[in-house]
């Protein structure tokens, strides 16, 4: 059985990948700014069951091909079975970005929240560039963090309560110094891709604004209810020693660690199966086009 922890989330990202984009924001971008009119040959990095692809290779000009690479071995075999019925054009591979070289043949290469995963995030960005031939496009859905938790509201209650923002803002940036992994990555990809000479640099922004609402269907309900849960909206904290301790760790103070805890803990109790709430998670959309 595989040890990579990916491998061991397939559902987590089946159940929360619909909370990002609505279908018609895609065929937006595919149609209306990427203006896509040919077949197109796509790589996705850290492609994981296939998301990506199942979401684009519709709104993409027939012909057009798709190919998922990703670390998890489970994460591969479940994009395998996932396109095996689907009338696409496949590839997937089991592959580390960090150890390969991609002959340079894509049209297109793309990620999706993968980036902020990467130790060294420029160097998988030019290996990417590098995979990509002579006026194609390099495209990067990747998270800012401390914007994603500014986009809450539940139950009319006061934010500041639920959400330490300067807290969060704290630990995410000493995060990034101890690691290298950056859960802000979104905001800063549009200077490295500049940095890296992409040409027609530009950003947008996930569209979609989750709203449970206490009037919908019940069905309805619990799905957004058990995705939401799952993104880790309300979930509860835990211990609060161990929690604190694990913070403290990460570079708060024992001050800001307790805040951070009484703040989750807060938000758990509150937020319920017949709550309001609307939340949005603020992806960002960041593109450029490879010239040589």
């Amino acid at each position: 059985m595989s040890d990579y922890y990916w491998d061991k989330q397939i559902e987590y990202l089946r159940n929360t990948r619909g909370l990002y984009y609505n279908d018609d924001y895609l065929e937006f971008l595919v149609k209306s700014v990427w203006k896509i009119d040919k077949p197109v040959n796509m790589i996705d990095y850290g492609c994981g069951y296939g998301y990506v692809g199942l979401k684009l290779l519709p709104l993409l000009p027939n012909g057009s091909t798709y190919t998922g690479m990703d670390k998890g071995s489970d994460l591969i075999s479940k994009a395998k079975e996932v396109f095996r019925s689907l009338p696409y054009t496949t590839e997937f591979f089991v592959s580390d970005i960090e150890e390969i070289s991609i002959d340079r043949k894509y049209d297109i290469a793309l990620c999706h929240a993968f980036l902020l995963h990467m130790t060294d995030s420029k160097r998988a960005l030019q290996k990417m560039i590098d995979s990509v031939v002579n006026d194609g496009r390099v495209i990067c859905f990747e998270p800012h963090w401390i914007a994603n938790m500014s986009n809450y509201n539940l139950d009319d209650q006061e934010q500041s309560k639920l959400i330490q923002l300067g807290i969060l803002q704290r630990l995410y940036e000493k995060d990034f110094g101890r690691t290298g992994k950056d859960g802000n990555i979104g905001m800063k990809l549009p200077l490295y891709l500049s940095e890296l000479g992409l040409s027609n640099v530009e950003c947008r922004v996930s569209d979609k604004v989750n709203f449970l609402d206490p009037n919908m269907d019940m069905p309805s309900k619990e799905k957004l209810y058990s995705s939401l849960i799952e993104e880790g909206l309300g979930e509860l904290p835990g211990d609060s020693d161990e929690v604190i301790h694990n913070l403290i760790n990460r570079g708060l103070s024992h001050d800001e660690a307790r805040n951070q805890y009484e703040a989750q803990l807060l938000f758990s109790k509150l937020f319920g199966i017949s709550s309001s709430l609307t939340y949005a998670p603020n992806m960002k959309i960041t593109f450029g086009n490879v010239k040589r």
